[in-house]
């Protein structure tokens, strides 16, 4: 049996890709199994920020989507951005079609059980129960596949109470702030678009205070997309090399950027494995933020909705950071910025995306020596297959891991194109560990 540890897209990926005689099952704690947090909205206003064409969930089958919209009588084309609630219901159907059993639970522990599988500690998960008692239980796996997506955010400096939504994601975090008050939402890329987007649409005075240490919004696909660009990446790949290169292919295709970011994409795994230590660090001071704002770039009917929320002054934006965050008597937040400058708001949300540090799970494998750390920090650390390496790191032959969780490996590693490649290539090696007898 091959169990899964998460149930999200990452999770649904890899489920697809098994061969169906394998009994797999699929653990996620919500119990959002095939949808996770980002195709988990109900929000029709909350697309797919990729068109339709670079959207199947086979790797094998680059077409598989666009049948499936076809199928459904969707009315689009692959050049289309759907809504992200019906690229969930596709997810939902692929996920089907696997025959994995789906298990509402938390895996608080991995174990090794001494005969080359795995022990897996079961706590009751939030969308439903393990057993009615409430108790942990174990269950047994010949593999294990880490398929946990995105962590949620850091902490606020000095944020609590029942107006600080901490994850804006979870279940029902956003049930009570459409009343009218404004909001403040700590971040500026693709989670304060989709918040803007809902909060604003839900009550006529919303108004959307957006923070970020610069101010950058995700920016414009372009509508119908431009070629790649012929880039020509130096011999010896250094972050000033690398950087002298991509302004230099840009001049030459006339200040054009978007085929240059996607040209560059394929080779992002490549150039982050080659970067010195220093180098990556430099990259996620300084020009990190500059990158995911031009590499994630939003679908042109969400930016002219963003842009008209600025225009009416219901989405405004400031530079800086909360150094503090303060109740009055009536409930409201004042959030003090690095600059001096006091905000005030009827509710706090983080929306500064994932932390990519170890969560307490993580934690726990790490000081069993099961995992450790990921280059930075970020994440766990694992081979180019996507096997988890051990505290020698030596690889595990049947713990895997793929996602958001390769980040301090992989680098860019939170898109489906990206996910379903791992998702493949870790098939196959468990594939072969299955014939080999593990």
């Amino acid at each position: 049996m091959i169990a899964i540890a998460g149930g999200g897209a990452s999770a649904a990926l890899i489920a697809a890709q098994l061969p169906p005689d394998r009994k797999v099952l699929l653990i996620d704690k919500d119990g959002r199994h095939g949808l996770g947090q980002a195709y988990s909205t109900t929000d029709p206003h909350h697309l797919l920020n990729a068109c339709v064409s670079k959207m199947s969930a086979l790797e094998q089958d680059p077409d598989h989507l666009l049948r499936w919209v076809q199928d459904q009588g969707l009315g689009v084309a692959a050049t289309d951005y759907i809504p992200r609630m019906e690229y969930g219901r596709y997810l939902r159907d692929v996920l089907a079609g696997t025959g994995a059993e789906e298990v509402t639970a938390e895996v608080t522990s991995v174990t090794p059980d001494g005969r080359g599988g795995w022990r897996l500690g079961l706590a009751n998960g939030t969308g439903g129960a393990v057993s009615a008692s409430g108790h942990e239980r174990e269950i047994h796996a010949d593999a294990v596949v880490l398929a946990t997506g995105n962590r949620a955010p850091g902490n606020l400096p000095g944020a609590h109470g029942p107006r600080h939504i901490a994850d804006p994601w979870a279940p029902g975090a956003l049930d009570g702030v459409g009343d009218g008050s404004p909001v403040m939402v700590v971040g500026t890329g693709l989670t304060m678009i989709d918040l803007a987007v809902t909060l604003t649409k839900a009550h006529p005075d919303t108004v959307v205070h957006a923070v970020s240490r610069h101010g950058l919004l995700p920016r414009r696909h372009r509508c119908p997309g431009v070629p790649l660009a012929e880039l020509e990446l130096p011999d010896q790949l250094t972050l000033a090399g690398l950087m002298r290169a991509v302004r230099k292919t840009i001049e030459a295709n006339d200040g054009e950027w978007r085929g240059v970011v996607d040209a560059l994409r394929p080779h992002v795994p490549g150039i982050w494995e080659a970067f010195s230590l220093k180098d990556k660090e430099r990259f996620l001071r300084h020009v990190g933020r500059l990158w995911e704002v031009h590499r994630h770039r939003i679908p042109p009917a969400t930016a002219e909705r963003i842009d008209r929320l600025q225009a009416s002054g219901r989405l405004r934006i400031t530079r800086g950071r909360v150094q503090n965050v303060e109740t009055n008597d009536d409930d409201r937040l004042t959030v003090r910025l690095d600059d001096g400058k006091a905000l005030q708001s009827g509710w706090l949300i983080n929306g500064t995306g994932p932390s990519h540090s170890p969560d307490p799970f993580y934690a726990r494998l790490i000081a069993a020596g099961i995992a450790r750390p990921g280059p930075l920090g970020l994440g766990i650390d694992a081979d180019l297959d996507g096997a988890v390496l051990d505290e020698r790191g030596e690889p595990h032959r049947t713990l895997f891991t793929l996602g958001p969780t390769l980040r301090g490996r992989r680098y860019e590693t939170t898109a489906i194109p990206e996910i379903r490649a791992q998702a493949a290539v870790v098939a196959k090696r468990l594939d072969e560990s299955a014939l080999s007898g593990r």
